[in-house]
């Protein structure tokens, strides 16, 4: 039979080429623990969950935005990012996004240009992720998949942007929830036609055509290079299938000691 001899204490390195000092989440994503030590991270992740429910409960309808952290201010991607925020908001959706640099700071920019609620999900990370100067509300989080659920939770829209494995990966985990039924069939977009193509290309030729998905998981998703393209396609599938309208937003109540 093959033990294993987990210490608390271990230390990993990460694909950021630093090693980690927050060791908990290498242990508890490592095989069994004591029963006390699961528990106690279960009351954790239950506590990150409520705080998330309660950071964004009043924010409004959402679309988040997702894309790499890695392009700085000069590149046209942040630019196309920007022009994104910019047009969600002034169709009167709050900009969600990761809450950190590169793309998710460039759609929080854009809202905060347009006077459009702009809100972020930050996350821990072993090489120091700082929320960007351009949210009005956001919430640090130690686990992904607490994070990842906020992110979906409160939109009604998902527009990917060039990223990479956090990207994808956020990606395809809404069209997976979609395709199975876990949610309803939000819409999802694809910013930049060059950067997503090949990607098309394989989903379409490959896995569409060996069976392992259906033409439709794919079809409804939108491809553009148009900010304007995009929010008005978001805009007008919101309003069609979930009834969205100009409304005011629903009024804190200090007796569950909330703030908007």
């Amino acid at each position: 039979m093959i033990e294993s001899s987990k210490p608390s204490t271990m230390v990993g390195k990460t694909n950021w080429g630093k090693v980690s000092g927050d060791t908990e989440e290498l242990v508890f994503l490592t095989g069994p623990n004591s029963r006390f030590y699961d528990f106690r991270r279960a009351i954790r992740i239950f506590l990150e969950c409520i705080r998330g429910f309660r950071a964004f409960h009043f924010i409004g309808p959402c679309v988040t935005v997702y894309g790499s952290a890695r392009f700085k201010e000069d590149h046209p991607f942040y630019e196309l990012g920007r022009r994104m925020g910019r047009e969600l908001a002034k169709s009167g959706f709050a900009v969600m996004t990761g809450g950190g640099p590169g793309i998710m700071e460039a759609a929080n920019r854009g809202a905060k240009e347009s006077s459009g609620r702009s809100v972020g999900c930050n996350i821990k990370l072993p090489k120091e992720q700082k929320p960007n100067p351009y949210l009005d509300r956001w919430m640090e989080f130690k686990y992904f998949f607490v994070r990842k659920l906020i992110l979906a939770k409160y939109s009604y829209g998902f527009i990917a942007l060039p990223g990479g494995f956090g990207t994808m990966d956020e990606l395809f985990e809404i069209a997976a929830l979609i395709q199975t039924g876990k949610i309803r069939s939000f819409p999802i977009v694809l910013m930049g036609k060059s950067y997503w193509r090949p990607l098309l290309e394989f989903l379409r030729g490959t896995m569409v055509t060996q069976g392992t998905i259906d033409s439709q998981d794919v079809d409804l998703w939108l491809i553009t290079d148009s900010p304007e393209e995009a929010a008005a396609h978001i805009r007008k599938r919101a309003i069609e299938q979930f009834g969205l309208k100009a409304q005011k937003r629903p009024r804190p109540r200090w007796f569950f000691f909330e703030s908007s």
